[in-house]
């Protein structure tokens, strides 16, 4: 397959039950891409700062004994068949109650005890890149109807990573896909991504509750620590769903870092995206804070809100949602800020 993209792929280390994993590695202008059908995890990402050395900036294990290891933050991976939360772990599709598994307190996240993070996914070199596939059953977790998926990592012109998710089912129910990557752009070893730059096309946030589910609300950011319409650093404390304004080509997100030059620039037809910073990381493997997600996605539990963009897919509808993540390098210093 003739592409931009030198691709290949090799054997990962396998599950514990024995199921072989394999890796896909992408290479292309600078960016190199590590992919896992374990999880679908993006295991890795490594491009050039200012000075042009490359360095990894997606936070990754070294082995799918560490993944299965260390489940909760899902580190790079595909998260569904819903991700995010649901509260009470229940929603009512055309007359129907539906429970779902329960995996945080009363409500759902991410999917579930086996959601598409935890999934060996079947894989296939496309061009530019590799696809990934799996079928959800019927019932699994609790949600309604066969679900086909398929998400394409691929490296564009410059480096830029894509992801292009597409899944059809074969009864009603509720879709919300995103990919996990928490980024430290001065290094994934490097310590806290705190003091980041960040900019999100964003004028609002949906609240929530003591749950973590939101409120039915949609809060302007005006005045509040929650607004990133201009750059500034990154602090602690954030785990909050940005309505994303759509504003043609504008980008959704900038995350930059001034020691290394290092900025990544996301684009995304999703409604929303939940900025995490990754307060709870406890050293193992990971300190506080050493990595920032910026998850692309529909509304945390929008099953149970009509007031939200809606989650459901119907048979005969495809699910299609695109991600681009860029990267580039500032090459100057001005009052110890890129610039260029």
């Amino acid at each position: 397959m003739t592409t931009g993209t030198a691709i290949r792929s090799e054997d990962f280390t396998p599950r514990a039950d024995g199921t072989p994993v394999r890796r896909w590695i992408l290479e292309r202008d600078g960016t190199l891409v590590r992919i896992l059908t374990y999880g679908a995890v993006v295991q890795s990402v490594e491009v050039p700062g200012r000075d042009g050395t490359r360095a990894g900036v997606a936070l990754g294990l070294k082995d799918t004994a560490g993944y299965e290891a260390h489940p909760g933050p899902y580190f790079g991976a595909l998260v569904g068949r819903y991700a995010n939360r649901i509260r009470g772990g229940s929603f009512v599709l055309d007359g129907h109650t539906h429970q779902v598994t329960r995996n945080e307190g009363r409500n759902h996240v991410h999917g579930g005890t086996r959601g598409f993070d935890k999934r060996v996914w079947d894989a296939e070199e496309v061009p530019d890149g590799v696809r990934l596939s799996l079928v959800a059953e019927d019932g699994e977790e609790g949600f309604p109807g066969r679900l086909a998926v398929a998400v394409t990592y691929t490296l564009a012109a410059g480096g830029a990573l894509r992801i292009d998710y597409r899944a059809a089912t074969d009864a009603p129910t509720v879709l919300n896909l995103t990919n996990h990557t928490y980024w430290n752009l001065a290094g994934a070893d490097s310590g806290s991504a705190l003091g980041h730059e960040l900019r999100l096309a964003a004028g609002a946030v949906t609240p929530v509750d003591g749950e973590s589910v939101p409120t039915g609300e949609f809060a302007p950011v005006d005045g509040t620590r929650f607004d990133f319409r201009e750059a500034k650093p990154v602090g602690p404390g954030y785990d909050v769903n940005y309505v994303l304004d759509r504003t043609g080509e504008k980008p959704a997100a900038e995350l930059y870092d001034a020691g290394s030059g290092r900025l990544l620039t996301v684009w995304t037809t999703e409604p929303g995206l939940q900025l995490y910073t990754a307060d709870h990381f406890d050293g193992r493997p990971f300190t506080a804070c050493a990595g920032i997600a910026l998850e692309t996605q529909h509304f945390p539990d929008s099953p149970n809100r009509p007031e939200f963009p809606s989650t459901v897919l119907r048979p005969g509808e495809e699910f299609t949602s695109t991600t681009v993540y860029g990267f580039s390098v500032r090459r100057e210093m001005v009052s110890g800020r890129g610039r260029g």
